[in-house]
């Protein structure tokens, strides 16, 4: 029978690559709506998606579902910050994928019915993500004994997140099926003509050989082009669609880095050395450390050249008890004090049964379970037959639970352990994150003199009064100088290192600052020219060991730039035209009278390049790079003309076709084919993000996240 812990195991990878489909409605709970009649709506909306507003609990609602899906999925206990960023965003993605394209698949009758659901989990067609789950790993194929086991321990023992799981899964195989379905109508409406199949097949069964001439437009110096304000404005006016900008801030910050005082480094090595004495006297090293050092108890057993040479000479020499340090190492001071020797193997070969405590109905049924097996077994009872019937391992349970040889630290730690110190052909049991193991070590490899350490460790970290102490330091800071007048001219008189940091609305942190997402918020809540402040109208943010004070320097809003705002660009782009026309006079007036590249290049003082094998498919040319003009310019190109001058995007060029080859490929019903599959996946790619671009989508998530 699948485990759910199988089917998430082998689900995880195809669910996370099915991407934006929509998550099942959630029922929103009495937490949030308790306070909703002191809120306005419009102070609630996290979103408004094609007219329809969302509401900041409804979306945190699914949030919060998905997060308890995954803690399940991934064994966890807590979130990072960086998941949790990733959930959301899954959330945000399903909510449009399910109000879009929910909504153009209505209006255009697409549905799935019932059947076609139950096709794809229990039919002959099964989707994806069931075969993906479900997988036999000797046959496979979709082992559906297992898989209707499943879905009836869903309606038997299973907890409400494990069916809310199920129904996630379902709605995802829904959703992906609506958006093929809709995917596949568009593609059905596009169709490649017997002319346009002739068209591309020239074009790709043309190959150019030919040379030519480059100027580059960085050869003209600025200096050489004058540009005035009117003609700056007129192209503006022109291209204005062109100087679209998104919603950004620009912030200049200080920060106050909360180090490690000297004072702090010499009281952490004096607790390491007075400790010394104390742990001599232990005789429960790991008990010890567990309770007193930064780091936790390893046992491990080391060989000598495992070790670093300094401690493999000094263990290797020393006797049981013994102690070495204090030593400095990864900003930290230690004591290594020699644990246990033991004759341990490099390798071993060992069996398993694991029972997996869900699929059995809890903790103490497994214990019972694997109590029950270890007995049968003692009295002569076959281990292979009972790991084929019993083991949640379908990758062992096939071979009666053998594992085959395997080295140290291939396996989890607490099975390791009953492994490698075990009895050959004794039993052990031991508890890992994935359930009960019934474990028979079955042979051993060469034994070696390994030697276990217990380190006794302690950070360097700044003490309270550090702290402190640095924070007056930005306290004064922040109360002498209030605005940026006052900020710039204290940042200047003692020389502290100003940053800039350029941000987007939905940026997570400022590069270089940990978990900074508040004082991005803060930017794009914040006045030009503003000290930032956070959530408690302080100016100063903490992130991870800095304190920073920042003031907003530059605000763009989102649209077509201001004329001052593109100005820099368009100059930019003036001069760039200005200097193509000038080097196209140039090479047009050293062209007069010439039938040779060659002479021509002698009068403009450069060189002629070649290049061969070029056709509608090229995207790139020797030395010159990507220059999609000179490509389209050659390609219809007479041999042994030379063409007008070309303006590209590095320069202007001056092209002659030396030969033409013409290959011999008539297949144009292939050529339809290709260029119709071509089109087909551009649909598929495209057809969403078209309906995004005509849903008038309003994103308010960075208010509150």
């Amino acid at each position: 029978m699948a485990t759910l812990q199988n089917i998430r195991n082998r689900g995880s990878l195809m669910v996370a690559i099915v991407i934006g489909l929509a998550l099942g409605a959630f029922i929103l709970g009495d937490m949030l709506n308790s306070g909703s009649n002191l809120m306005k709506p419009s102070q609630m909306k996290i979103a408004e998606i094609d007219g329809e507003s969302v509401q900041y609990p409804d979306f945190q609602k699914k949030v919060e579902e998905l997060s308890e899906i995954y803690k399940e999925n991934s064994r966890q206990t807590q979130i990072d910050e960086n998941t949790l960023e990733q959930i959301r965003d899954q959330v945000w993605q399903s909510m449009l994928q399910d109000k879009i394209l929910g909504k153009a698949s209505s209006e255009l009758g697409i549905t799935v019915g019932a059947d076609e659901l139950f096709d794809m989990v229990q039919g002959n067609n099964p989707h994806p993500i069931i075969q993906q789950m479900f997988k036999n790993p000797q046959t496979g194929e979709v082992d559906k004994s297992s898989m209707l086991q499943f879905l009836k321990s869903l309606e038997t023992n299973a907890t409400p997140l494990q069916k809310s799981y199920w129904l996630y899964i379902e709605n995802q195989i829904i959703q992906d099926k609506l958006r093929t379905k809709y995917n596949s109508l568009v593609s059905k409406g596009l169709y490649v003509t017997s002319e346009e199949a002739k068209t591309s097949l020239e074009g790709r069964n043309k190959n150019a050989s030919f040379q030519f001439i480059a100027l580059n437009y960085s050869s003209v110096a600025d200096s050489a082009v004058k540009v005035t304000d009117s003609e700056l404005n007129d192209y503006y006016a022109k291209h204005k669609e062109e100087y679209k900008q998104e919603k950004t801030r620009k912030i200049e910050y200080i920060t106050f880095d909360v180090l490690p005082s000297a004072a702090d480094n010499a009281a952490t090595q004096k607790w390491v050395t007075d400790s010394k004495a104390e742990f001599a006297t232990v005789q429960d090293n790991e008990q010890y450390i567990n309770v007193n050092s930064e780091t936790r108890f390893d046992p491990t057993f080391f060989k000598k050249e495992e070790l670093v040479p300094e401690m493999a000479e000094w263990a290797f020499a020393a006797q049981q008890g013994d102690i070495y340090g204090p030593y400095f190492e990864n900003n930290a001071y230690k004591l290594a004090k020699v644990d246990q020797f033991k004759l341990i193997p490099d390798s071993v070969q060992a069996s398993h049964i694991l029972i997996n405590p869900q699929t059995v109905g809890g903790a103490p049924q497994a214990q019972a379970l694997v109590d029950s097996l270890k007995k049968l077994i003692e009295n002569g009872a076959s281990f292979s037959e009972l790991a084929m019937k019993y083991s949640g391992d379908p990758g062992s349970a096939s071979k009666g639970g053998d594992l085959g040889w395997f080295k140290r630290k291939q396996m989890v730690p607490e099975f390791e352990a009953a492994a490698f110190n075990g009895e050959v052909n004794k039993l052990y049991v031991a508890g890992t994150q994935f359930g009960l193991h019934l474990i028979k070590p079955t042979k051993k490899g060469k034994e070696t003199n390994q030697v276990r350490i217990a380190i006794l460790s302690r950070n360097v970290e700044p003490s309270t009064d550090t702290y402190q102490k640095i924070y007056g330091e930005a306290s004064k800071f922040a109360s002498e100088n209030p605005n940026p007048e006052n900020f710039n001219k204290a940042v200047l008189e003692q020389k502290l290192n100003k940053k800039i940091a350029a941000l987007k609305e939905n940026d997570r942190e400022v590069v270089g600052l940990e978990s900074s997402r508040q004082l991005v918020r803060a930017a794009f809540t914040a006045d030009k020219g503003e000290i930032l402040v956070n959530n408690e109208g302080s100016s100063i943010f903490e992130f991870g060991n800095k304190f920073v004070i920042g003031m907003l320097a530059e605000a763009t809003e989102e649209g077509n730039s201001t004329f001052e705002e593109a100005k820099s660009l368009v100059d930019l782009a003036v001069r760039k035209q200005k200097k193509a026309e000038l080097l196209a006079a140039k090479m047009k007036n050293a062209s007069s009278g010439e039938s040779s590249l060659e002479s021509i290049a002698s009068k403009l003082s450069t060189n002629v390049n070649e290049a061969s094998g070029l056709n509608f498919d090229t995207y790139s040319i020797p030395v010159a790079g990507f220059e999609p003009a000179v490509v389209g310019t050659v390609s219809n190109l007479s041999e042994n003309k030379i063409s007008e001058p070309i303006e590209g995007i590095n320069g202007v060029y001056l092209a002659k076709v030396t030969a033409i080859v013409k290959n011999a490929g008539e297949d144009l019903k292939g050529e339809k084919t290709r260029l119709a599959q071509a089109l087909s996946y551009r649909a598929g790619s495209q057809a969403f993000e078209s309906l995004k671009k005509l849903a008038d989508i309003e994103d308010k998530r960075s208010k509150f996240y």
